[in-house]
């Protein structure tokens, strides 16, 4: 296969899982921790790394390690690429769902949570 149709197909992929793509949507407008993101999703933190790892193989995510912590980010591919197009269109076709804006809410009380306090919570 071809290159462009090799990456299409991973996106793709990565694309068919809705936990992946709540945190892609989590992703839109800031880098967040490992930590913050299993306490979003409400899943393993073996688990969400996995669908973190996908995500990241798929160009969608970048990370960043900063001590203990690992963050991570949306990736900031070219215009015209593939993931660039599936990243815009997820945010166009997702921005009103009720499970985004749930999130969202959600959201904005895990990142008034000192980072320390979630992953000790997440730990335990």
């Amino acid at each position: 296969m071809s290159e462009v149709l090799d990456n299409l197909t991973e996106i793709g992929q990565a694309l068919s899982d809705g936990s992946r793509v709540r945190a892609l949507m989590s992703l839109r407008k800031q880098e967040l921790c490992v930590c913050q993101l299993i306490d979003l999703l409400d899943l393993a933190p073996s688990t969400v790394s996995k669908h973190m790892a996908i995500l990241k193989q798929a160009g969608l995510v970048e990370t960043r390690k900063e001590g203990r912590w690992v963050y991570y980010r949306l990736s900031e591919p070219d215009e015209n690429s593939a993931a660039a197009q599936a990243l815009h269109w997820l945010q166009d076709t997702l921005i009103r769902s009720p499970q985004i804006r749930d999130d969202d809410r959600k959201l904005r009380e895990i990142l008034a949570t000192d980072l320390e306090v979630i992953c000790c919570r997440i730990r335990s």
